[in-house]
């Protein structure tokens, strides 16, 4: 196996193993769902509540890591793993700004201020596999 085939296979590897943790442990991903957009929130564009946009968003990352292990449909999942990484960012700000408005606390700060710079290296190594 070469070293592309390796980043792709690691890559899918992240993206299984975190739509069972968005399936296991919700809660983890509460704070990077826009208020916005949920119904338990009372947001202005709510559709659903904060559980099912973070169980509905463990399926895109099941598709994407299916899509990037065939290599018939590897450059388009690794497209649309790139998009979703860069849209998950807006759910970082959110998160970020949440943290250092008056309901946030020091260990989120924390954990925002490491989790939104991720998105960088998660969109290019998922734009990446388009070629391998």
């Amino acid at each position: 196996m070469n070293l592309k085939t390796v980043s792709v296979v690691a890559l899918a590897t992240l993206l299984g193993a975190s739509a069972i943790n968005h399936v296991r442990n919700p809660k983890f991903y509460y704070s990077v769902v826009p208020p916005s957009l949920c119904t338990d929130k009372d947001g202005k564009f709510a559709l659903m509540s904060r559980k099912q946009w973070v169980l509905a968003s463990a399926v895109p990352e099941v598709l994407g890591a299916v899509g990037l292990l065939v290599p018939s449909t590897r450059k388009a999942a690794a497209t649309a793993t790139a998009l979703m990484f860069a849209g998950f960012t807006a759910g970082h700000i959110s998160a970020l700004q949440r943290a250092f408005g008056p309901k946030g606390t020091p260990q989120a700060k924390r954990i925002h201020m490491l989790r939104l710079p991720l998105q960088i290296p998660l969109v290019a190594w998922a734009w990446s596999a388009r070629k391998a």
